[in-house]
C-alpha cells in the first residue's frame, strides 16, 4: 500500500463539509475561487495557473476528478496517480485551501451546491467550449467565468510521452 494515502490532508474535504466551510465564508464575507480538473502529474502549467486562479479570490478550492471520473474521460490508463495522492500534492501548495473531490465526469452539482464567486479554466477553454450543463450551473449561481492564460509546452500528456521515452518506451 502506498503510503502517501495515508498522510493527514486537512485540506481534502467531503463535499457536506465543503459546504459548511463555505457557508462560513460567505458568512465572514470572504471570497471563494474554484477550478476543477485531474492534475495526474503536476508540472509548470499547473502551477502556474493556480498560483494566478489563487489571486482572483481570498480562497482557492480545487474540484479534483476522482479516480473513476479520470477513467471515464481519460480511459483506462488513467490517472497515472490515485486521487489520494494528487490531493496531498496538491494540498502542499499554500497558495491551494481546499480540495473536493468529485464522482461524475461532470461538477454542476458540486457548482451549484458551492456557489462559487470565480470559476476558473486554463486559457485553452472558452465559454463556448465549456460543458454546457457546467455553464448554466455558474450562470445560475452567478460565479463570474474567468480564462487564464494558457502556458504553452506544458500538457500531462507530454511529460508522459517525455517519462516513457525517457524510460526508452514509446
Amino acid at each position: 500500500m502506498n503510503p502517501v494515502t495515508h498522510l493527514p490532508n486537512a485540506k481534502w474535504l467531503p463535499l457536506d463539509e465543503a459546504i459548511a466551510r463555505r457557508k462560513q465564508l460567505k458568512k465572514d464575507g470572504l471570497g471563494l475561487v474554484i477550478t476543477n480538473g485531474v492534475f495526474d502529474l503536476l508540472h509548470c502549467g499547473h502551477l502556474y495557473y493556480l498560483r494566478k486562479a489563487s489571486a482572483l479570490a481570498d480562497r482557492l478550492w480545487i474540484l479534483l476528478n476522482s479516480d473513476q471520473s479520470v477513467k471515464m474521460l481519460k480511459g483506462p490508463n488513467r490517472p497515472v496517480l490515485g486521487e489520494a495522492e494528487r490531493a496531498y500534492a496538491l494540498a502542499a501548495m499554500e497558495f491551494v485551501d481546499g480540495i473536493i473531490t468529485f464522482q461524475s465526469k461532470r461538477l454542476t452539482a458540486e457548482i451549484e451546491a458551492l456557489s462559487p464567486d470565480v470559476y476558473v479554466k486554463a486559457g485553452d477553454y472558452t465559454l463556448d467550449t465549456l460543458d454546457a450543463e457546467e455553464r448554466r450551473a455558474l450562470e445560475k449561481v452567478g460565479a463570474k467565468i474567468e480564462f487564464l492564460p494558457f502556458l504553452e509546452g506544458y500538457s500531462t500528456t507530454k511529460l508522459l510521452k517525455n517519462i516513457y521515452r525517457a524510460g526508452g518506451a514509446e
